[in-house]
């Protein structure tokens, strides 16, 4: 079974409705290419309302596809372009963006709820470092046997390191108690 012209591609994800597919009477042309569409419609073409079947012509003219950018807009927005190689770069400048996203990196810091002094000022320096790379940081205080009935030292632990790292770094919610560990991610603040 072949495709026909009005048919996006299998790997279309972008979901236009093209040429024949746009069945309402008038559409709103706008695009890059309106001085070769004003040389196949013989006078000047500029951005504007026009009758659906006209552009169509011009769109065929032009072995281009009619491409309805803004269903929702009255009348809904077109360009006359190349279907294919509309897709290729939406494709390409997803791509780049999804690559400029950066990667969100968690570091693990880890306490006791008798952490000391010592203990924890390297804790501070290592979570220090951490959020000015751009990473969270997920700092835990892990309660092993009995020492779950010092659930409050674990908090005031967590709670002393997110005052220590208040100028880099900011809780994401405070500190909870999921099983044997009590919680708390740290997200870096934005750089100005």
């Amino acid at each position: 079974m072949s495709k026909g012209k009005n048919q996006p591609t299998q790997d279309d994800k972008f979901n236009y409705r093209l040429n024949d597919a746009i069945r309402v009477p008038r559409v709103r042309l706008v695009g890059e290419n309106l001085e070769l569409v004003s040389e196949v419609a013989n006078k000047e073409i500029e951005t504007g309302v026009y009758p659906t079947h006209q552009v169509l012509q011009w769109a065929s003219a032009l072995e281009m596809d009619l491409v309805e950018i803004s269903p929702n807009a009255d009348p809904p927005v077109c360009k006359i372009i190349d279907y294919k190689k509309f897709v290729y770069d939406r494709k390409k400048k997803d791509k780049e963006l999804k690559a400029k996203t950066a990667k969100t990196v968690i570091k693990e810091i880890r306490f006791g709820p008798n952490t000391d002094d010592h203990d924890f000022d390297f804790k501070v320096k290592h979570g220090l470092k951490f959020l000015e790379e751009g990473s969270k940081i997920k700092a835990y205080v892990q309660f092993k046997g009995r020492a779950i009935v010092f659930k409050d030292r674990g908090e005031l632990i967590l709670l002393k390191f997110l005052k220590e790292l208040e100028e880099h770094g900011a809780a994401e919610e405070l500190p909870k108690l999921e099983g044997r560990r009590m919680i708390v991610v740290i997200s870096p603040k934005k750089k100005k």
